[in-house]
């Protein structure tokens, strides 16, 4: 019997009503998994590559041959968009079926979940904080509503692999499946993974299960890629044009000769094309597309351009979905890693990245969100860069942004890598939300109880009993959980406010928004008051304040015309590999030819090479700057040149990297280059403790709940998930032995 002929019968009428010709390979692979073995299963291959269906089509013939007693298939998404995007794609599958298919999410109908409750079936779609809510709030609910629950379908596994949602997630789950005794079988989907065996255990983790991965040959895919360059110069000092008799002309607004010309390349390259332009902020993206605007009014062009990111109103970036779906309308959206994930937008004709990817997972998810449905992907890459032409400094001219997008296209495309995930063992922040989740859930708990409950968790394997006494202790002391005169633990006072706050279900840092209304219309939120009269970017449009309603934390605006800017106060984080690093070496070192970079782009390619190979950086550990500054070029990764960095402060040597994606260290120091060298040398045949390292006494890796966990066990999560010592010591021995 042949797959299609193993399928259930409503799904055999959708696929004839869709005039498939055949299942994809990753569709057959998939039902001989769920068919004939209990594994869990991970489906990674391209986007609009047939994934949701791969899982959907054997999960639900399983369904309506053998009938769950509750929800039988718990699909789980990072975002609410993402849900409704399939609940309508489910929809049109389940005609006929008699499966029935809910969305629980914050906008979901109250109606709807009212009546899976008390009839709990078919397919429940939602979000880690939804879920959370479910098992926190209505725990006795989720006996019936999960007691036979056969399959958890989670989307975008990759995005929750590198996120602290992604712990939570695997916590949930685990207490879940202990409440109801149920154990599914879990399916992970995703378009971008590096390391098979990685993803296979995360999405093993709490389940017992083997998990299968097949891999399915999709062929050797076509991409068209360019890059493009601008030019701004620094002051008009550093860019003088003159006339036929030496006189000066045209001088005073030379500095942004090249966000001219960037724009006007954007809107020539856009124009009847649809597009997403991703950049890496919002500031950014509003910026780009308020300009893109001003110049379509000023050719007379239809106002194609729109803004999606996460602080534009729902509403708007539904109706801007909606818009890309129609192949008629030629729709050109700005937008930052919201549309990186799988929502369908139809076909695109291209993507714009303007400025570097942030690493090569990013540029992965967004070369896949151009060429679906049998288009080739097209991807095209713009920079300005700010120039001084009399610049001091002999490796100010190095745009490393630029070198470091080759390196990532040359990884993903030619290597076939992406970055694998980080590791998080020891995440505490987590550890005490979910000890509030379970205490919550439960209500009084001996500490013997609450640490069976929740130290047990797979997500929390790393972190020893005296580490969670020393948390709980803690706890206790600020009031976050007390002691019943029984002996056992309750939340506290303090801890109250914590738990009963909408804010408590998620796990990633927000900050204070603001309301954004015109009239009684929501425009999006911001995370400061713009006072009567100043002028803002939003939703790529101008507005001026014209009221505040501070209690409500709400901004009346009006629509003004013109180009306004916003600022947001979140940073930018952006951490490199040791692969990508030494990948930017060998760029630097290559004489190959890169043919999508434009002529400009060679020009300045060439130009980079030769200052680094003349500087010395790629030959030696050390290179002199000046008579006390010297540059250490390890080629490693963040965290391995962080770790340098303190075992240096640690020998009283002054040192810093200048940014955050920086790839060397700038060093001041009274002795030679041969001295400081042999220095490092030492550092790195040492047994160096990491605990008696200069680190900052409130060093952390970045989480919330942070503020509730003890110090020493923020600066361990640190030292044992973020600092490494032995990554140091293998990346130097690698560069070393190449420049010898």
């Amino acid at each position: 019997m042949n797959m299609f002929d193993r399928l259930a019968p409503f799904i055999q009428d959708f696929i004839y009503r869709n005039n498939w010709e055949e299942l994809r390979a990753n569709q057959v692979a998939a039902c001989e998994v769920i068919f004939d073995s209990d594994d869990n299963l991970l489906l990674s291959s391209g986007t609009a590559s047939g994934k949701t269906e791969a899982a959907f089509l054997p999960v639900l013939t399983d369904l309506y041959e053998n009938p769950s007693a509750s929800v039988g298939v718990l699909y789980i998404s990072p975002l609410k968009a993402l849900i409704n995007d399939q609940f309508k794609r489910l929809e049109q599958l389940l005609l006929d079926s008699n499966i029935p298919v809910t969305k629980w999410h914050g906008d979901a109908s109250m109606t709807q979940k009212n009546r899976l409750i008390k009839h709990p079936e078919g397919i429940l779609q939602i979000t880690p904080e939804s879920l959370e809510s479910l098992i926190t709030n209505k725990r006795g609910a989720c006996l019936s509503m999960f007691s036979d629950l056969r399959y958890v379908i989670i989307d975008e596994v990759h995005h929750f692999m590198r996120d602290a949602r992604g712990i939570q997630l695997l916590c949930v789950l685990e207490r879940l499946q202990k409440l109801t005794g149920a154990n599914p079988r879990r399916i992970g989907l995703s378009a971008t993974l590096g390391d098979v065996s990685l993803a296979k255990t995360w999405l093993n983790t709490g389940t017992g299960r083997d998990c299968a991965a097949p891999i399915t040959e999709e062929g050797k895919k076509r991409v068209r890629l360019h890059i493009e360059r601008f030019v701004n110069y620094a002051d008009s000092r550093d860019l003088v044009e003159r006339d036929s008799i030496g006189n000066k002309v045209n001088d005073s607004s030379a500095g942004d000769i090249g966000n001219r010309e960037h724009y006007e390349y954007l809107f020539k390259h856009t124009l009847d094309k649809k597009t997403i332009i991703f950049t890496n902020s919002r500031e950014e993206t509003e910026f780009v597309m308020a300009n893109l605007k001003e110049i379509a009014m000023k050719h007379k062009a239809p106002d194609v351009y729109r803004v999606h990111h996460g602080n534009v109103s729902a509403l708007m970036r539904e109706t801007t979905e909606d818009e890309m779906k129609n192949d008629e309308e030629k729709i050109v959206t700005g937008a930052t890693v919201t549309l990186e994930l799988g929502i369908d937008i139809g076909s695109l004709d291209q993507a714009v990245q303007v400025g570097a990817p942030i690493n090569v997972s990013s540029f992965a998810q967004r070369l896949g969100r151009c060429g679906r449905r049998g288009q080739v992907p097209q991807l095209l890459f713009t920079f300005v860069e700010n120039l001084k032409i009399n610049s001091s400094d002999v490796l100010g001219p190095i745009n490393w942004d630029f070198i470091r997008t080759i390196s990532i296209i040359e990884l993903y495309l030619r290597d076939h890598w992406i970055e694998p995930i980080p590791p998080m063992n020891h995440a505490y922040n987590l550890l005490y939300h979910q000890t509030m989740s379970t205490l919550k859930s439960n209500g009084e708990m001996s500490p013997a109880g609450l640490a069976s409950s929740v130290l047990t968790l797979e997500s929390f394997r790393h972190i020893s009993k005296e580490d969670y006494r020393f948390l709980l202790n803690h706890m206790l002391e600020i009031d976050q959980l007390e002691r019943t005169e029984h002996g056992g633990i309750v939340i506290g006072r303090a801890g109250e406010k914590v738990v009963n706050s909408h804010k408590f279900l998620t796990v990633f840092v927000a900050p204070e928004y603001f309301l954004v209304k015109d009239e009684n219309r929501t425009i999006g939120t911001v995370d400061k008051v713009y006072p009567v009269g100043v002028r803002f970017a939003l939703a790529g449009l101008s507005w001026e304040t014209v009221d505040i309603n501070e209690k409500s934390k709400v901004i009346f605006v009006k629509r003004v015309p013109g180009i306004s800017v916003v600022d947001w106060d979140v940073d930018f984080e952006i951490e490199l590999h040791t692969v990508l690093v030494r990948k930017i070496r060998t760029v630097l070192l290559s004489d190959g030819q890169y043919l999508y970079l434009s002529d400009r782009c060679k020009e300045r390619l060439a130009e980079i090479q030769y200052i680094a190979r003349n500087s010395g950086i790629l030959d030696n550990l050390v290179t002199p700057l000046s008579d006390k500054k010297f540059a250490v070029f390890p080629w490693v990764g963040t965290r391995q040149l962080i770790t340098l960095l303190f075992a240096l402060l640690q020998r009283g040597i002054k040192c810093k990297m200048p940014w955050r994606s920086c790839v060397y260290l700038e060093v001041i120091f009274d002795g030679g280059k041969d001295e400081l060298e042999q220095i490092i040398l030492q550092i790195l045949r040492s047994d160096l403790d990491l605990y008696a390292l200069p680190l900052p006494d409130k060093v952390q890796v970045a989480g919330k709940y942070n503020e509730f966990v003890p110090l020493p066990l923020l600066r361990k999560q640190f030292i044992e998930d973020f600092l490494d010592f032995e990554g140091l010591k293998d990346g130097i021995e690698i560069a070393v032995s190449h420049q010898t």
